[in-house]
Formats: structure tokens, sequence, C-alpha cells
């Protein structure tokens, strides 16, 4: 009983945190607000409803990953899987595997847990991308497309270990440690010779990005200076429309998404962040305090949701409207964060729980 008494006092404290936090502080904009859902401790599968006059989209599923602990969280904060990492783990809303450092084998699962295949002699690493099944070499310098029956569609070499990759249509787009950007179609066959932006002192490949219908890619590269390009498709050709130089910048991964249907790029930058609207070809910096440790993959309905840390245990929820204004900024606590956006949806997680939220318009 004690121990119960404990555990309702627990999920209280926690509600009330989150109310606190984002509630208490709600507006942020004269119309928009963000509207508390439920809440979700990764110790329990018993959501708290907050809020119930949102409607609930059944069968939609997040894959979510904080500290050692990784599942998927229906958009009714029922989990589906919820449970300890022992190995390596690559996941999308689709499929999900865990594997050792060196697997001889991997069972590709799905969001219910349940086995979808079983790949054999694999001799590389399982990679979930834009709804397809990929092996990336054990040397990390091959990409190899894997089929239904768990067959090898294509392999694809490059001359370096990649370092980035991001897939959209069955095109795939990788960069590669020696600083070439490579972009294969659904075949497995090049689009367009090596493109090598060259003009930094290192011209290491950190974060590359490909828009939906694969008519524009964007990537953040090289050390000294570092570089943010958007190449377009012209007819046949590729070409270079936006190019910007971003200071010494960033010596490891860098966050790059296409967002807000494709009309805006957001990418890391020292500092903060980057905001390319695709229409205007023009660019402008946030700035931000702390190391960006997620960052919203929709961007939709004029705002844009970033989450920061400034300490071990210090974060924060910054919500920025286009064209780049920061409009409220709300501090907690946490080790570890998650973040992910569908639709006027959001989903926060901290080390104990998943917290979703709904964009409203009063």
């Amino acid at each position: 009983m004690v121990k119960g008494n404990q555990k309702r006092w627990f999920i209280f404290v926690l509600v009330a945190f989150f109310i606190y936090i984002f509630a208490a502080a709600r507006p942020i904009s004269e119309e928009t607000i963000l509207e508390p859902r439920w809440i979700s401790s990764l110790e329990s599968n018993h959501p708290i409803i907050l809020n119930s006059t949102s409607a609930v989209e059944h069968g939609l599923l997040l894959p979510f990953s904080l500290g050692d602990r990784f599942g998927y969280v229906g958009d009714e904060g029922t989990y589906t899987i919820n449970q300890s990492r022992s190995g390596y783990v690559s996941m999308s809303e689709t499929h999900w595997a865990e594997y050792e450092a060196q697997p001889a084998s991997i069972q590709v699962m799905n969001p219910w847990d349940e086995t979808v295949l079983l790949i054999e002699n694999t001799r590389g690493y399982p990679l979930f991308l834009d709804n397809h099944i990929y092996i990336v070499g054990s040397e990390q310098n091959s990409i190899t497309a894997i089929g239904p029956r768990g067959e090898e569609l294509w392999i694809h070499d490059f001359p370096a270990p990649v370092t980035c990759i991001d897939a959209s249509g069955g095109f795939v787009l990788a960069g590669t440690l020696d600083g070439a950007l490579e972009l294969l179609n659904p075949s497995g066959r090049p689009v367009f010779p090596p493109f090598e932006p060259g003009g930094s002192r290192l011209t290491v490949i950190l974060g590359c990005a490909i828009s939906r219908d694969a008519s524009r890619v964007a990537i953040v590269s090289g050390i000294d200076e570092q570089r943010f390009l958007v190449l377009e498709k012209t007819g046949d050709l590729y070409q270079v429309v936006y190019h910007e130089f971003l200071s010494n910048g960033f010596r490891r991964p860098v966050y790059i998404n296409f967002v807000s249907n494709d009309s805006k790029v957001i990418y890391e930058r020292e500092g903060g962040i980057g905001i390319y609207d695709i229409s205007s070809r023009r660019s402008l910096k946030v700035d931000l305090n702390g190391e960006i440790v997620a960052l919203d993959n929709s961007g939709e309905g004029n705002y844009l949701f970033v989450v920061t840390s400034q300490g071990p245990s210090q974060k924060s929820l910054i919500t920025i409207r286009y064209p780049g204004i920061i409009v409220n900024e709300a501090p907690f606590l946490s080790e570890r964060a998650f973040l992910t956006r569908r639709n006027t949806k959001l989903y926060l997680g901290s080390d104990s729980s998943i917290v979703s939220f709904e964009l409203e318009k009063r």
C-alpha cells in the first residue's frame, strides 16, 4: 500500500511539474497555445489524460529513445514496446532491430514487437529509412538495400566511410569522410557524379538532407571553414543555388532537415540554428543558448520547436515562429530529452516520462 501511494505521489508531482512548466506559461502567440493532452510514465503503461478533447489518431505509433530505454508509444499514450536496450538499436516508424557490435544475423521487428524479417550473414548494421531496410557495411563504406524477403536488391560502395545519410522516395543521399556527396536512385545507381563542395581545410560532410520529391538536397560540410549548401534539380542536373560560410562550426555530425512541407531547411550552426527559405533563397540565424539536443522534424503551422541543453540536467523547450522569432522558452529538468511532432501534436520526452501537447488556436 505504501509503495502504491508513493507511485501515485510520484505521478502527481510529475504531472504538476509539466503543468507548471507548460500550462502556466501556455501562450506562444496571440492565437496559439500548447495544450497538454496526456503524460505517460516510462515505468508504467497507464497514461494520465490531461485533456480529452483532442482527437486521437489510432494506429499512430511513434518511436522513442531515452537513455537506455526505447520503444513505441501510441497517440493515446500507451506503449506497444517499452524496454531497456541490451545492445545497439536502430529504429524508424516502421521497423526496429537490436543487434551486437558484429552481428551474424539481424532480426527485424515491427512496432508491435513482431518479427518481420531475419537477415542472415549481414556483414554490417541495420538502417531503416523512408520505409526501406538498408545494411551499412561493417567498414561504413557500403550500403545494401534489402528487399521484403531479405534479398539484396543492390549494393553501392563508397570510396570512404559514410558520415551522414538520408532517404526519400527511394532515393538515398550520403556524404562521406573525404567530402563527397552522392545521390542514388531507387535502383542504387548514382544520379550524378560524386559532388565535392571543397572550400574547407577538412572537407568532411557533417550533415545531409533530401526533400520528399528528391528535387533538392542540403548539406553542411567542412571544417575550417564550415559551409551550408543547397542543390536544386534543373532538368537532369543538380546545381548549387545557395551557399553560405558558417565560420569554424562543429567537428561532429550536425542536425539538418527539410521542414514545413519542404519549404524550409533547418540546420545546426555555431551559436544556434539556420533557417533557409526555399522560395526566397535566403537564410537567417536564430541565436540559441546551449547545445541543441533535439529538433522539430515537422516545422509546420508557422512554428518550429527546439530542445536545447544548458548543462547535464538543464533543458529548455524553445518555440520559434517563422521567419525566426523566439516566442517562448520553457525550462525543464532532465538528463535526456526526446522530441517529435505529427501535424498539430507535439511529443516531448524526459528521463521518466513522455508528454503530449496539442497546438491550438484560441
